[in-house]
């Protein structure tokens, strides 16, 4: 008896262990990446280039300067070989200091280094800290990337006209679902998502000639209109079960209070439906927001902040850590609208926590 105790409490014991084994990795996949990205948005150009890479940016970085072959040797404490590794050696200052801006995240002006070539005169080497400047991916990134503001309006913009139109007509279409009987209503329902079947890469080119023709070729509305022909056919299938969820009963007790049809559906069942509103105007807005190959081959000179941030990565300017600012910048306004939205999605999934 006791040696079949043992046996249990071993089994529970390895249960446990595996039961915590399976959350840990969960945690550490989904937020490895996700810190990956946020620690690489502060690393400067050398620190993300360098192996290995570190897990955090350096708050401080210590020089060291003294006489080269060429003018001025500049050195930078490496925190893995423990060692000052020269990295520029110059008598050009202006180079230097945009050298020390640019590579090595630190906002240091040619006075300033006039200053330390000038105790170079008592001192030889000399060795001076500056402090890191974490925002400068951030600064760099709007800087030097082409159409960066305007383009991150223009995408709020889009999603805005994606929302507008998906709940528009995918809400109709799913009220008229929920609550009319008709010949062929679970076929036609069920042939709405038969658009999300096909990739967006496959319709994207045909788009071109016809938004082209229609004249909306590299405009918001046009960009609007192709995101919201998938996403009307989810907002068709969200909406039709939040309408079913809601008995018609209360409408027909509206009716005979004396509202209209349409006062019973603003005053009784839109309230009613609004979580299942905000989950659809939420899919419409991350798939919008960050769609990036049918924004590719849809826009010419008015790209969206996700085509920027991808350019940024692959063109001839991109940095790693520039691309990564840009990541961390498009994600602020997709966590800003899905904490605005969590109450309804709160109420939809049965009072989860976000």
């Amino acid at each position: 008896m006791s040696t079949r105790r043992q046996w249990l409490k071993i089994l529970r014991g390895a249960q446990m262990m595996l039961f915590y084994l399976v959350v840990i990795t969960l945690v550490f996949v989904i937020i490895g990446p996700v810190f990956f990205v946020v620690s690489l948005s502060f690393l400067s150009a050398r620190e993300a280039y360098s192996y290995p890479l570190p897990l955090l940016p350096a708050l401080t970085v210590r020089y060291q300067l003294t006489h080269g072959e060429r003018g001025y040797m500049l050195s930078v404490y490496d925190r893995v070989e423990k060692e000052y590794i020269p990295v520029l050696d110059t008598d050009d200052l202006e180079k230097m200091a945009t050298y020390m801006r640019s590579r090595l995240g630190t906002s240091v002006t040619v006075q300033d280094i006039e200053a330390q070539i000038a105790r170079l005169q008592q001192e030889d080497p000399v060795y001076f800290t500056k402090r890191a400047n974490l925002l400068h991916n951030y600064t760099t990134f709007f800087q030097i990337t082409r159409d960066a503001v305007p383009s991150l309006i223009r995408s709020l913009q889009i999603c805005a006209l994606t929302i507008l139109i998906s709940l528009s007509i995918g809400g109709m279409a799913g009220y008229a679902f929920a609550r009319y009987q008709f010949a062929g209503r679970d076929l036609l329902k069920f042939s709405a998502l038969f658009v999300r079947m096909f990739p967006g890469i496959a319709i994207a080119l045909p788009m071109v000639i016809i938004l082209a023709k229609m004249g909306f070729y590299d405009r918001p509305i046009g960009l609007s209109l192709v995101y919201a022909v998938g996403n009307i056919a989810l907002t068709v299938w969200i909406t039709a079960s939040i309408f079913m969820g809601i008995p018609e009963s209360l409408e027909e007790a509206a009716e005979v209070f004396g509202a209209t049809r349409l006062q019973a559906f603003l005053r009784i069942t839109l309230p009613l439906a609004l979580p299942g509103l905000a989950a659809a105007a939420m899919y419409a807005f991350l798939g919008a927001w960050n769609e990036t190959v049918a924004a590719l081959i849809l826009t010419q000179f008015n790209p969206t902040f996700s085509v920027v941030v991808y350019q940024s990565l692959v063109g001839a300017t991109g940095q790693i850590n520039l691309a990564a600012a840009g990541g961390i910048v498009m994600a602020i306004p997709t966590v800003t609208f899905t904490y605005f939205i969590r109450r309804y999605i709160r109420q939809m999934w049965g009072g989860v926590t976000l």
